[in-house]
């Protein structure tokens, strides 16, 4: 019998949790048709897997793509890290529903939440629709290389029916407002949405200062969104959060519970904090009681510590005048030829010394090396603070001296969320957490977690043990397209899609971020590439081959999910 393609030779993970195995793997018209021992099978392409493993590609619960995927339809960096699905329109940010009108409000609003320009939003996609549906024919004449799942938002929906009060403290909509609130939830959900996205939390601000639509609505707007969505697609249907847990815990808390007694499948950004436990008992209760009574609740948390990156890409940290001053050269070489010269180097440190320096940062302050590949120093042996210590000096010298040693190649991780090690792999372990916040698309120069999947596989899973490689896979494949509702995808089986990677496990790394300036009016950003994956497959079609693009694009938005 003969194939379009086999995989042959490959150890087996598929997707489900279950022990991996031998197995081949064919593939016909984009879709899985056999798995088992195909020795005697002929195929059109073989793909070696001797050696290597060959999993179900990877969901990425949340990404920031939505404007991205205009100018850039290979969807990098997640294409470069096994993603073969991703949802966009998290955190209530998006681009429609849209009245003509306010296109511009929403562009400017991505660029103050997410670090991506304006001006490139408004002249890097085609802007040819007002509904969600319309959004999403849009992004599919695009031909993106991956698959899409979009969210409508609570920032676009709010502000197209509330105006410019949507922002304000203490302002709720009105009975008319919300019922167009209702009206806009319902025709997005129906036009192909898998469900509604909100933002909560207190740092995401619109242009002049206030926080984004929605972060204020009260449980009268959400349950009737929560009960919208429902409505519109059946239950199952998402509900997506960034929420505000430190001064609104019980607030969120009954949110999230009144959207899943609703018939929702409500999902969360989490994570733990340094005292104590963190807060993992917590969650361990609140996550196992809901679910075990039935009500579809799940968090999603980050991979490692994470927060900022400084260097000389972007974001300096430091900004006395000297510093500025340095920041405003065109390109890395020449700020670093500039600080070579001693009296800039001197200034740039008497200056920030005696402006306060990093002051307590430099204690979550971790660099990235200037080997081959980034250290993440898991063993937190190597925070500025700890070597300005062992070095007799102030951390600003050392913060200087290295950029210099290392040609402004090295990055400063500012170990803002997911720092306390232990409590982060304790919370991730937890039954309905899924280690997957790689926020691609979004604070795009100053940070990447987009390679969250490698990580997770490599530095995680493979060197310590958190997960087993089974359910590391799991997590983020058939456990990820649960959450979405997918349809024939996450697992590998007979008659489901092919979506696919093949990878060299022992070999599997992140690479170092690099800044590109690739961005419509030469915008930059943080790119990571990896090392490891031999192929990813979407649709029965090569997308990525050792780390490059072929030059398919074989993706599909994807409108119809698993309802009740």
């Amino acid at each position: 019998m003969s194939h379009s393609m086999i995989i042959s030779g490959g150890t087996l993970v598929d997707g489900t949790g279950a022990e991996s195995r031998k197995a081949d793997v064919a593939v016909d018209d984009g879709v899985i048709s056999r798995v088992g021992d195909l020795s005697d099978a002929e195929a059109e392409q073989t793909i070696d897997a001797t050696g290597k493993l060959v999993t179900p590609g990877f969901v990425d619960l949340h990404t920031h793509l939505d404007a991205q995927i205009g100018w850039d339809p290979e969807m990098r960096p997640s294409s470069y890290h096994g993603v073969t699905t991703a949802l966009i329109g998290n955190c209530g940010v998006t681009f429609a529903p849209c009245a003509e009108d306010n296109r511009s409000y929403l562009a400017k609003l991505m660029e103050a939440v997410e670090d991506i320009a304006a001006d490139a939003i408004m002249d890097g996609l085609p802007w040819n629709w007002t509904s969600f549906g319309e959004y999403l024919d849009s992004l599919q004449t695009l031909r993106p290389a991956l698959n899409v799942v979009g969210m409508c938002g609570h920032s676009a929906i709010r502000f197209e029916a509330m105006g410019d009060k949507s922002c304000d403290e203490g302002v709720q909509a009105d009975d008319r407002e919300l019922k167009r609130i209702v009206e806009l939830v319902k025709e997005s959900v129906e036009g192909g949405a898998v469900g509604f996205s909100t933002s909560r939390f207190l740092g995401h601000r619109v242009p002049d200062g206030r926080l984004t639509p929605g972060t204020w609505a009260d449980e009268r707007e959400t349950s009737a969104i929560q009960r919208a969505v429902v409505e519109a697609g059946g239950r199952g249907g998402l509900f997506q959060a960034a929420p505000d847990m430190r001064t609104r815990y019980e607030v969120e808390r009954r949110m999230f519970e009144t959207g899943a007694e609703l018939g929702c499948q409500v999902l969360f950004s989490g994570g733990t904090g340094p005292q104590g436990d963190g807060g993992v008992s917590r969650w361990e209760d609140f996550l196992g009681r809901n679910n075990e009574a039935g009500r579809r609740i799940s968090s999603i948390c980050h991979t490692r510590p994470s927060g900022s990156f400084f260097g000389l890409a972007q974001q300096a940290y430091l900004r006395t005048p000297a510093w500025r001053d340095l920041m405003k050269l065109p390109s890395i070489a020449e700020r670093v030829a500039e600080m070579k010269k001693p009296e800039v180097r001197e200034k740039l440190i008497s200056e920030a010394i005696e402006n306060g320096g990093f002051g307590q940062t430099a204690r979550i302050l971790h660099p990235m090396g200037f080997g081959d590949y980034p250290d993440y120093d898991l063993e937190n042996q190597k925070n500025l603070q700890k070597l300005a210590d062992e070095a007799g000096k102030d951390p600003v010298e050392v913060y200087v001296d290295r950029l210099i040693e290392s040609e402004g190649k090295e990055l400063w991780n500012l170990w803002a969320f997911g720092g306390a090690l232990e409590n982060q792999w304790n919370y991730m372990r937890l039954p309905y957490v899924i280690p997957m916040l790689g926020d691609a698309g979004a604070h795009v120069g100053q940070f990447t977690d987009a390679d969250s999947p490698t990580f997770l596989l490599g530095e995680l899973t493979r060197d310590r043990g958190v997960y087993t490689l089974e359910e590391a896979v799991h997590r983020i494949s058939g456990k990820s397209a649960e959450v979405l509702g997918l349809k024939k995808r996450g697992e590998v089986r007979e008659g489901w899609h092919a979506d696919l990677n093949v990878i060299d496990y022992d070999e599997l790394k992140s690479c170092h971020p690099e800044y590109v300036n690739d961005f419509p009016h030469n915008g930059g950003r943080l790119v990571v590439k990896s090392k490891g994956y031999d192929a990813t497959i979407v649709a029965g079609q090569v997308v990525i081959e050792n780390g490059e693009y072929t030059g398919h694009r074989p993706g599909e938005v994807i409108r119809d999910f698993i309802r009740s």
